[in-house]
């Protein structure tokens, strides 16, 4: 009988992303068993959303998969809308599909970019990343935060698309085409990069199935689930994309899947752009007074004008003034924040935001339950929401979809050397916010 050893692969290790831990059993370079033990970054987050109000859980979801933070947002606000019977207005619906298609390049060229450099291509994770710093400006522009964006609201979005923003998009898009073409010329017929990706980490289609893996991982082995197309929300259905599968459940058929699905997110964006109705978001500069003047002038008791005037914020607050309202929210004071010219001007305003936000306060729904997914950057991203009647979640759950992979890592190794742990962890895509909640 040949002697076997065991051998720690983290909690603590560069390849580890985050903090898990892998125990490997090896017959030489060959492994024999594996057990990966998860846990080391438990946010508790599911009992976090249990003690806060409806609204006030959107931050908390940043912090579950934290390189594509938007699709959280809008994945738990569309459960609870789902739970409520909340439509929101199409300008917003749009908006939200821009926000998340972003998210989901950023979360890929991440991705590939780590493992790329985790087989000694560092220049390639170099490009990719050049290509997410330009969207993650973006991003900054759009909700004020690059990574903790807290975008949207229950019945719509923090606020709408800021000045510029498709022209932005255009040239930025140009930048992350060009880090991408360069990585795939680098990568993509590397005899060294081909060498640890085909035929490691292989999975089929029915395991894959079984062990409940969604996302590129899945769309790898063949099978064509895609969240976006099976079961549309948002707009999806009035979109054209196409969902990239691979024919081998490689490492190597993850890669491209993923390298296909950020030309179709970018696709998916320029339809946006295109189709999103027009909406007014801005005044001529004459009639826009800064929050502070308007404040003053409502103090010293100088009411007469100010109902004519808009409110100029700071950037992290564009967006949410009375005009730009009606295109990206739900138009109900019980639900939605008022217009911050409401708030800084009249006492019915300021106590109708104070009420949304206080504890025992807020939007109340319906006793009721209800789970709503969307397709996020490792794939199914869904909450289970359960409501008694309250001003928050009685009891959230979160299907993590990192988390299937990562229970199927004795499909995935077991007979592997060792050296294919790397690539094979790498497709799986790990983010410990997102696995461990």
């Amino acid at each position: 009988m040949k002697k076997t050893y065991m051998l720690n692969m983290g909690p603590q290790h560069p390849s580890m992303h985050g903090v898990v831990r892998l125990v490997l059993e090896l017959e030489g370079e060959r492994i024999v068993d594996v057990d990966a033990e998860i846990g080391y970054l438990h946010r508790a987050f599911e009992k976090h959303s249990e003690n806060e109000t409806w609204n006030n859980v959107v931050p908390w979801t940043d912090r579950l998969n934290y390189v594509s933070p938007l699709i959280n947002n809008v994945g738990y606000a569309m459960a609870v809308e789902k739970l409520a019977g909340i439509d929101v207005p199409e300008r917003g619906r749009y908006i939200r599909v821009i926000a998340s298609e972003i998210s989901r390049v950023t979360d890929h060229l991440t991705c590939i970019g780590a493992t790329a450099m985790e087989l000694g291509a560092l220049t390639v994770f170099l490009y990719l990343i050049k290509g997410r710093e330009y969207l993650y400006q973006l991003v900054d522009n759009l909700t004020g935060a690059r990574i903790t964006t807290a975008f949207t609201r229950v019945g719509g979005v923090k606020g709408d698309l800021p000045p510029g923003f498709a022209e932005k998009f255009r040239e930025i898009a140009k930048e992350v085409r060009l880090c991408v073409a360069e990585s795939d010329r680098l990568l993509t017929r590397n005899r060294i990069f081909m060498d640890r990706m085909e035929g490691t980490g292989k999975l089929s289609p029915a395991d894959a199935i079984a062990y409940g893996v969604t996302g590129p991982f899945l769309r790898s082995t063949g099978v064509a689930y895609d969240v976006r197309r099976s079961h549309p929300y948002a707009v999806y259905d009035r979109l054209d994309f196409e969902v990239p599968v691979g024919s081998t459940g490689d490492n190597y058929d993850r890669y491209l899947c993923r390298l296909a699905e950020i030309e179709q997110s970018l696709r998916l964006i320029e339809q946006c752009l295109k189709q999103i109705p027009e909406g007014k978001h801005s005044l001529e500069p004459k009639e826009i007074k800064y929050a502070f003047e308007i404040q003053d002038a409502g103090k010293l008791g100088d009411t007469a004008l100010l109902a004519k005037y808009a409110a100029k914020v700071d950037q992290t607050l564009e967006g949410m003034s009375k005009d730009d309202q009606p295109n990206t929210r739900v138009l109900d004071r019980k639900i939605t924040l008022p217009a911050k010219e409401s708030t800084y001007t009249n006492i019915e305003g300021l106590m109708n935001h104070f009420e949304l936000v206080m504890w025992s306060w807020g939007v109340k729904i319906p006793p009721s339950e209800t789970y709503f997914a969307v397709e996020g950057g490792n794939g199914e991203l869904g909450f289970h929401i359960v409501s008694d009647g309250g001003d928050g979640p009685y009891r959230v759950r979160c299907r993590p979809p990192c988390l299937f992979p990562m229970s199927a890592m004795k499909k995935l190794l077991i007979g592997a050397q060792i050296a294919d742990v790397i690539p094979t962890f790498g497709s799986i895509n790990m983010i410990a916010g997102e696995l461990d909640r």
